[in-house]
């Protein structure tokens, strides 16, 4: 069976973020497909520095904000959702850094899988 990870990148848990991203976990389950939101919090997320430690102990030593945590499950997803409010045209800060840091640490393992 197929599991999709739907990271909700707004600082409010119940938010029209969350509100959405329920809406596509409910659309996943009447396909059969499971799915697991993940919540990254309302405090900041640290930006990747690049420092390359992560390539060298297989995870970020930043370890806030559940990117570590994402990072070991990665395997159980066959698909990637992130959700964020917009904040002037863009996605806020604090999943544009977990992003960056969720792909350069774990990268590798993040091959073949679906995203939107």
């Amino acid at each position: 069976m197929s599991k999709v990870l739907l990271i909700n990148g707004s600082p409010h848990k119940n938010g029209c973020t969350y509100t959405a991203l329920k809406e596509i976990a409910d659309t996943l389950a009447a396909e059969g497909v499971d799915s697991e939101i993940f919540w990254i919090g309302n405090k900041p997320v640290s930006n990747c520095i690049g420092c390359g430690a992560c390539r060298k102990n297989g995870k970020c030593f930043m370890d806030d904000n559940g990117v570590n945590e994402i990072g070991a499950k990665l395997d159980e997803f066959d698909g990637i959702v992130l959700g964020s409010p917009v904040y002037y045209a863009s996605c806020n800060g604090q999943i544009h850094s977990f992003a960056d840091r969720l792909w350069y640490a774990y990268g590798g393992r993040m091959a073949g899988k679906i995203g939107a």
